[in-house]
């Protein structure tokens, strides 16, 4: 199924998306992408903002962007693995985890699904600014995000477990 169609259907049942990403294989290129395609929509997601950020203080647009796309395509893609990594092996410890590559698909597709919400924050922070509605916003994405991992995470358990 195309990653679109898989990022509908993750809004309806996230863990059942995350247990036939599972099922294809353990692929680290696929995790990759995942990782790598939600950290650019966020940054495209941050644009809106910067560019209000620039055009109220007068600050450089370029610099802006190029920092903001330094930190989401070379440094969050570093804490997200180790994020990644952690939760592992915190939910081995407990006797619960994942393994690693199912930890990573539950974050990474996590981020990706929840992009559109992320989208939505930085056209509110653009056209809006900040705010009740920023606010918001910024919680729904938050509250997707984790209902998507929380259920990604639980669904990489019982692909592990086999059940």
């Amino acid at each position: 199924m195309a990653a679109t169609s898989d990022i509908v259907a993750t809004y309806r049942r996230p863990g059942q998306v995350v247990r036939r990403l599972l099922g294809q294989g353990a692929r680290e290129d696929r995790a990759l992408i995942y990782l790598m395609v939600g950290c650019l929509l966020v940054f495209v997601a941050q644009t809106p903002r910067l560019a209000r950020q620039a055009h109220v203080t007068d600050e450089d647009l370029g610099m802006l962007m190029g920092g903001t796309l330094m930190a989401w395509l070379f440094v969050a893609p570093l804490i997200l693995y180790a994020v990644a990594g952690l939760s592992g092996l915190l939910g081995r410890a407990l006797g619960q985890g994942p393994g690693g590559f199912g930890a990573r698909i539950a974050l990474f597709w996590a981020l990706l699904a929840s992009t559109p919400v992320m989208l939505l924050w930085g056209l509110t922070a653009g056209f809006v600014g900040a705010g009740l509605e920023l606010n918001i916003v910024g919680i729904l994405w938050l509250g997707v995000f984790a209902w998507f991992w929380g259920a990604g995470y639980r669904a990489a358990v019982q692909v592990e477990r086999g059940s």
